[in-house]
């Protein structure tokens, strides 16, 4: 199976033989994969070299004359480095663009703390008006970004290697159910779905799916929770744990409520491994996942 990076560059090499609209700005990263759209569309395959404040300025640039811009790098260097560059000149001047990033949390051990960024979603949630999308699948990449390119606000796409085994609908921006249960619920972000797949086998609990986490689904969470008189929330993401679980006590509000959010740790790991041993480690392996789960649900 491809990855979801490499669903993104055959999708986006497609797209901009399609669209003249789309523009795709680039800072090294991914460049030989766009080598063919590059020699097509020199005008609209830019790569700025490792200049990644100039990558957002860019793309803002283009968005500013009419045109749709794709950025795309590791998620350290597209959020976390150019984040000024972010919050200006895409936020306050009011364009459009859709940022794509590769690594994700750990993807790339070797490459060091450096390339690492499990604080992407949380700093971009500080900043109004983002959608931000997290598929858990090579295809729900595909459609995902098309939705995206499609768009006109300000979108962000995390890809990640890790990926769930088969993709599902992605259509829309609510939560899908993927299981339905009395004992709580559980909300698996992207590629978090067949680990809290495995670790909720036996439980009675309602399963949520989510690979649009901006906005956040409250109604659909909502519906989840059903009438009784407390609600129990498990949210677990492939990122900062805790970066939704205040979207989901908000949702919730008016509701007496319990939130976990299980996540990336924010301590750091110095011995960087292999990224299966930075998901035990931060206990979103089924196992890891199946103890702190039942550990919040029990009476």
């Amino acid at each position: 199976m491809d990855t979801m990076r490499d669903r993104f560059i055959a999708t986006t090499s497609r797209m901009l033989d399609e669209d003249p609209r789309l523009a795709l700005v680039l800072a090294e990263i991914s460049r030989d994969g766009f080598d063919r759209a590059e020699r097509t569309h020199p005008d609209r395959v830019i790569n700025v070299g490792i200049r990644e404040q100039l990558l957002i300025g860019a793309g803002a640039g283009m968005a500013l004359t009419g045109m749709r811009p794709l950025m795309h790098t590791f998620a350290s260097f597209l959020v976390e480095r150019p984040f000024e560059q972010v919050k200006l000149d895409l936020g306050h001047q009011g364009v459009g663009g859709v940022l794509v990033s590769a690594g994700a949390s750990y993807d790339w051990p070797a490459g060091g703390f450096t390339h690492m960024s499990p604080g992407d979603v949380a700093l971009l949630d500080t900043l109004d008006g983002w959608t931000v999308h997290v598929p858990g699948h090579p295809d729900e990449a595909e459609a995902l970004v098309r939705q995206a390119v499609a768009a006109d606000g300000r979108v962000y796409v995390r890809l990640s290697l890790q990926s769930n085994a088969k993709g599902r609908p992605v259509g829309g921006t609510g939560f899908g159910t993927v299981r339905e249960g009395a004992g709580g619920v559980v909300i698996a972000v992207g590629p978090m779905l067949d680990n809290v797949l495995a670790a909720t086998q036996d439980l009675d609990v309602t399963v949520l799916y989510a690979t649009t986490v901006r906005p956040f689904d409250a109604a659909g969470l909502r519906r989840a929770a059903g009438a009784g008189p407390a609600a129990d929330v498990v949210v677990v993401e492939p990122y900062l744990a805790g970066t939704s679980t205040a979207a989901a006590g908000d949702a919730l509000l008016d509701l007496p409520h319990r939130v976990l959010g299980l996540g990336v740790g924010r301590a750091e790991l110095r011995k960087y491994g292999q990224p299966a041993e930075h998901l035990a480690a931060h206990g979103l392996d089924p196992r890891g996942l199946r103890q702190r789960i039942t550990d919040f649900l029990s009476p």
